[in-house]
């Protein structure tokens, strides 16, 4: 979040943030849809902890170009008081457009999210893989969520994120696709009726990015903490690396009913931690902490031959004590005042 340093407000400010920023980091900070929205993105990385080294890295180059324009940056799934009424939309080709064709749905988008690409080899692969994290997004969900305000409102959920963009089209549970061809086939029929132009205008929770060769989660409400970040995105890299085990093995995959996993979405947005979740292979209700332990035990050895142990063990810091919104309620809790947490999680921001 790009952030007024007086008002502590969002800041129509992403053209200036952009002029100066240092050149050596100009590509991995770009716009978005909105003015106030920021986003950074790493190279590709080796490991894990090659990627919050960059992720540490960039979020401390904008805080410094900020300050030189008077800004802010936060981190975080909402603002908790912004309006959307006073959010500019970005001054770009593909964005007016998009706003043009959405309009309202457009407009009401000044939420901030949080993408792990991790690399696959093979068409055929991805696919596995992003049918196999498909199960799992609500539990990622529930342990991201850090959005519980929305327009200076308590929202009484974890990540008012999420009905926020379920307006968009081509959002959410992504379906089954099982192979290759039939994803392929499926985003040349929209391509071929004009809905959309390419496969990038499929915005899923989980889907196979071609042209980067990667398997993209979508997810996560934006972290505040950068240790969660990385303990987030060691969990997904951890899950692919056990998903890829699997294909090899030949390991069938089954198709869990969308309304299913969708059900558990809601539940975790609402909810977050504190909730249950159905458990799709016992086909009961469990705890959203017990699912998440259990999984990050699961995927240990993963973790282990990908070298990032030690950043999955942050994700059990976001089940005992707490994920964002947690902190952002807890502290609101005790002070009554908005402005107050916009600017700690500013402060917490930092790397």
């Amino acid at each position: 979040m790009l952030i007024d340093s007086d008002s502590l407000d969002l800041a129509q400010a992403i053209e200036r943030l952009l002029e100066v920023v240092p050149k050596g980091f100009a590509g991995q900070v770009k716009p978005e849809l909105m003015q106030p929205v920021l986003e950074i993105a790493t190279k590709p990385c080796a490991t894990v902890r090659e990627a919050g080294d960059q992720l540490r890295e960039l979020r401390q180059v904008v805080i410094d170009a900020a300050a030189t324009q008077g800004l802010l940056v936060g981190a975080a799934g909402t603002h908790p008081f912004a309006r959307t009424d006073d959010q500019l939309v970005t001054e770009r080709p593909r964005y007016r457009e998009l706003a043009k064709e959405l309009g309202y749905i457009a407009q009401r988008e000044i939420i901030f999210g949080t993408h792990v690409h991790v690399g696959i080899r093979g068409p055929d692969r991805a696919i596995y893989v992003a049918d196999g994290i498909r199960r799992y997004l609500p539990l990622l969900l529930a342990l991201s969520a850090n959005s519980p305000f929305w327009e200076g409102h308590g929202t009484g959920m974890k990540s008012s994120r999420v009905p926020v963009f379920r307006a968009f089209p081509r959002e959410g549970i992504p379906p089954h696709y099982g192979t290759w061809e039939i994803f392929s086939n499926r985003v040349e029929l929209m391509m071929r009726a004009g809905a959309i132009e390419d496969y990038t205008f499929l915005w899923w929770d989980v889907r196979p990015h071609p042209n980067l060769g990667t398997v993209e989660v979508r997810i996560f409400d934006q972290q505040t903490r950068v240790d969660h970040t990385m303990a987030l995105a060691s969990l997904v890299v951890s899950l692919a690396h056990r998903l890829c085990a699997l294909y090899d093995r030949k390991e069938p995959m089954v198709e869990y009913p969308s309304e299913l996993v969708d059900d558990n979405k809601v539940r975790a947005a609402v909810q977050g931690t504190d909730g249950v979740l159905i458990d799709f292979r016992s086909g009961e209700r469990i705890a959203a902490p017990q699912l998440a332990h259990d999984l990050v035990v699961l995927l240990g050895e993963h973790a282990d031959a990908l070298g990032c142990r030690a950043e999955l063990e942050g994700v059990e810091d976001l089940i005992v004590n707490g994920t964002g919104a947690h902190r952002q309620l807890e502290m609101y809790e005790r002070t009554g005042d908005l402005h107050g947490l916009v600017a700690e999680i500013v402060e917490t921001s930092r790397p």
